[in-house]
């Protein structure tokens, strides 16, 4: 029966390296591997340090990892300086104290050491312990605080490097993640972070155009400013009007005008409508785009203009809204109702006649306080002759009404990751997860 060896990273690093006859070599500098998609990285090399250079040595050559030394097949080296090449990923440099994304959770942490394990298909990184190694208090214990080993599949690191990035493929394990989960991110990394994030997400232009209305205020325009006003405008050219409209308010002043002018000029046209709103008002916070129908339609004709609104955006598809002569609002009808009516009964007798709707001037709180009262998802927003102007969704609402400091409060603890076979406690693991050396 094979058994698997175990190694880790930070007891490997600054090893001697010797040759079959234990003659010196060098030391240990780094550990190379290649990402393989969601499979585990495979060790492809090593990083000697040999006098004051760095030079590359193939995993081929290493005969063992075990001991006090590295023990090579041969003391024959190549001493050409060591030069890193597309899909390489250097442990120490790369991952070792950076943070990397836990993908459960949405958030980075950082990876305190790296286990490395013997496969059938090479050396494999393995699982990661993103605990920090920290004494035990009070003296009731001796040494440090066991690591938390996790499966290295649960993260998605932060190279750094943009052609190991580009072989990692686009998404990686992002994929799973929605856009209030990667804005999430986003505003807690720091400037190299971000970019990577971002450079990731910029694959898919409608993601990274919801990542960017997910955003706080401050973190839309800080990573907004770092761009050219066409790169803001294709951006804001796939948000919602009224996010687009919010976020060209947050620019500095000298480049409103520019981005403006690069919008397509349908979006522009209903950004410079929001715009001549307070942004706290229903106005401000409405959106433009809904579904109307004359009160005559049949439910089955109107719930095919629903299916027809691809590109609207889920919440103000709660409700359809009759339309007289005029554009006046003569009623509404909920999603809900229109399904399970009849479909040939007419929209007239499937509508709330007296529909709860608010003028553009409201203040935002009187507009939740009104749909609270009412129990509405959406309320419409309507002239002084009663014509539709637009629909505020509760979503929007919300982003606009919680208070500052419950955005920024803790998140709730996450329970434990691991399981009771992944657990180092588990006694059943102790041999499993025993590194040599």
């Amino acid at each position: 029966m094979r058994v698997e060896r175990v190694v880790v990273l930070s007891q490997l690093l600054r090893r001697p390296l010797t040759g079959r006859n234990d003659e010196p070599v060098g030391r240990l500098a780094d550990v190379i591997v290649r990402l393989r998609g969601r499979d585990y990285p495979v060790v492809t090399g090593l990083v000697a340090r040999i006098s004051a250079r760095e030079v590359f040595l193939p995993i081929t050559q290493v005969a063992a990892f075990g001991g006090e030394r590295i023990r090579l097949t041969s003391e024959v080296v190549d001493l050409r300086p060591f030069e890193r090449r597309e899909g390489e990923v250097l442990l120490r440099r790369d991952v070792l104290g950076h943070r990397v994304i836990d993908v459960a959770d949405a958030e980075l942490v950082r990876a305190h050491d790296l286990e490395l394990r013997d496969r059938p298909d090479g050396w494999v990184v393995d699982r990661l312990d993103t605990h920090p190694h920290r004494p035990r208090l009070f003296g009731f214990f001796a040494g440090e605080s066991p690591p938390q080993w996790r499966d290295w599949k649960a993260f998605e690191p932060l190279i750094g490097h943009a052609q190991s990035a580009r072989v990692r493929g686009p998404f990686g394990r992002l994929g799973k993640l929605k856009p209030a989960d990667l804005a999430d991110l986003l505003e807690d990394a720091n400037r190299t972070e971000s970019a990577e994030i971002l450079s990731t997400v910029h694959a898919d232009p409608e993601l990274e155009a919801d990542v960017f209305e997910e955003l706080e205020p401050d973190s839309q325009t800080r990573l907004l400013a770092e761009r050219s006003d066409a790169e803001i405008a294709a951006v804001l050219a796939r948000m919602r009007a009224d996010d687009a409209a919010d976020a060209i308010n947050d620019l500095p002043q000298r480049r409103r005008q520019p981005v403006l002018d690069a919008l397509p000029a349908g979006q522009r046209t209903k950004v410079l409508t929001l715009m001549g709103f307070n942004p706290s008002s229903a106005g401000g916070l409405m959106a433009l785009d809904f579904v109307t129908a004359a009160p005559d339609a049949t439910a089955a004709e109107v719930l095919a203009r629903v299916r027809a609104a691809r590109i609207m955006q889920p919440e103000a598809l709660t409700s359809v809204y009759a339309i007289e002569a005029g554009e006046r609002l003569s009623g509404t009808a909920t999603l809900v109702t229109l399904v399970q009516a009849e479909p040939t009964t007419p929209l007239r007798e499937l509508m709330a006649t007296e529909p709860v709707c608010v003028l553009p001037d409201t203040d935002a709180e009187d507009v939740a306080l009104l749909m609270a009262d009412y129990n509405l998802l959406t309320v419409p927003v309507v002239d002084e002759q009663d014509r539709i102007l637009g629909v505020i969704t509760v979503d929007d609402l919300l982003a606009t009404v919680i208070p500052e400091d419950w955005r920024r409060r803790e998140p709730a603890p996450h329970p434990a990751h691991w399981t009771a076979d992944e657990n180092p406690a588990n006694p059943a693991n102790a041999e499993r997860t025993e590194p040599e050396g």
